[in-house]
């Protein structure tokens, strides 16, 4: 995809504001935020040390959590600033508003090199309307406009597509930062001729969110393998029982007609062939929506068909894990997308460590090119202590998808062609 990018433009003494992908998670720790994974911050490193080696002047903006307009304390992107000052080891100033008289004074004292982060966007309920005015106030104190957050290209927001406006309409460039210019190769160009084998794997809840992912990727693909909770609504397709497993019932007719279409197109496409089940059982508690919150007892390896029907599938099993990293070990192309249970708890993170395993050890050894589509893939990659070894990890989660389902994002749509 040839938009412009940082590479191709005039950055020397120029008011760049870049919009960056700070929405990491943070927990209350001795009475202030502490962030939890800086994986986000780390991303956007080489943009900002290209753009302070080309004496740009640097503005910030990001948007942290769902606060709705209202300002929230607890989702201040203060402790963001101390981090990155100290993650590119040299200052970053921070301004507790992103539009304003107090940004203007601040901006307006920028030396080329300098970086300012404004506070969290979305503290303006103006951001997430797209706002045409609200959007004018975030460009007022920019010449050049960077889009570094593939993770919210997917949102047309005055911060993301509406800035982008306001500056290309008075002649200022509007570019990809370095980040934005990776997810664009990897997700676009490298998957348009896909070296082969091509090998997709998709995991995560719901068949629902990634419908026209496996539709599009079926054209694609030499095998997809399925595993997570989706994988009971296809074998609900197939007449088997799936007990309590977690399924989309009315999502079996478009599971069927991906089965079909894999066949009709010569595409292997495989289920599990046993799992880790266990006894669901309601507890006392309730969790943030007000629901029972469900423990699961008796955890167990089924190598049967069907599921018992007081029994729920967490995880993919042994001999599922070992069938899928024989494929991967063939594959020269993989795109992996989703975990393949309940990582999160320990009892069942062995089907989606050992197909992270897997991956790497394909890219490292077998020369294959890896593409993780961001979310929790990421998320299993790092706590594996992988991340390091395949060759690209999406920053991206629901723009990830929509990019791959071949949508326009307006994030994307909004910056120069080459």
């Amino acid at each position: 995809m040839a938009k412009l990018t940082i590479k191709d433009i005039e950055l020397k003494g120029q008011r760049v504001l870049v919009r960056v992908d700070y929405n990491v998670p943070m927990e209350e720790k001795d009475g202030g935020m502490v962030i939890n994974d800086d994986t986000r911050i780390r991303a956007t490193l080489p943009t900002l040390d290209y753009l302070v080696e080309k004496g740009a002047k640097i503005l910030l903006a990001a948007h942290l959590g769902r606060p709705r307009g209202q300002r929230e304390a607890s989702l201040s992107l203060r402790p963001v600033a101390q981090q990155l000052s100290d993650l590119l080891g040299r200052p970053v100033a921070f301004v507790d508003d992103c539009v304003g008289d107090k940004v203007d004074q601040t901006a307006a004292a920028l030396k080329p090199g300098d970086i300012l982060l404004l506070e969290n966007v979305r503290f303006y309920a103006e951001e997430e309307a797209n706002d045409p005015a609200f959007a004018a106030r975030l460009a007022a104190n920019a010449d050049v406009y960077v889009n570094d957050a593939f993770g919210a290209a997917h949102r047309a927001h005055a911060s993301t597509a509406g800035v982008a406006k306001v500056i290309s309409e008075r002649g200022g460039a509007c570019a990809a930062g370095l980040l934005m210019e990776r997810e664009l190769q990897f997700l676009g160009d490298e998957l348009e001729a896909p070296q082969r084998p091509f090998v997709v794997i998709l995991g995560g809840a719901k068949v629902s969110d990634k419908i026209a992912v496996i539709d599009r990727l079926l054209d694609k693909a030499d095998s997809l393998l399925i595993g997570g909770a989706m994988a009971y609504t296809f074998k609900l397709a197939k007449g088997l029982k799936v007990g309590k497993s977690l399924v989309e019932p009315d999502k079996v007719d478009v599971a069927r007609e991906a089965m079909e279409k894999a066949a009709r197109l010569g595409v292997e496409l495989l289920l599990p062939s046993d799992n880790t089940v266990v006894t669901p059982v309601v507890t006392d508690k309730l969790n943030k929506k007000g629901k029972p919150i469900l423990a699961f007892e008796n955890p167990r390896h089924n190598t049967e068909p069907d599921i018992p029907d007081n029994e729920e599938g967490v995880d993919i099993g042994e001999h599922t894990a070992s069938a899928y990293g024989e494929k991967i070990a063939q594959a020269k192309t993989i795109l992996w997308n989703g975990p393949m249970g309940i990582f999160e708890d320990p009892r069942f993170a062995h089907g989606t460590f050992a197909v992270a395993k897997a991956v790497a050890h394909a890219t490292s050894q077998g020369g294959a090119k890896s593409i993780i589509g961001g979310g929790d893939s990421v998320k299993a990659l790092n706590q594996s202590g992988l991340g390091d070894q395949v060759t690209f990890m999406s920053t991206g989660g629901g723009a990830s998808l929509e990019f791959l389902e071949g949508k326009e994002l307006p994030g994307v749509a909004a910056l120069g062609d080459r």
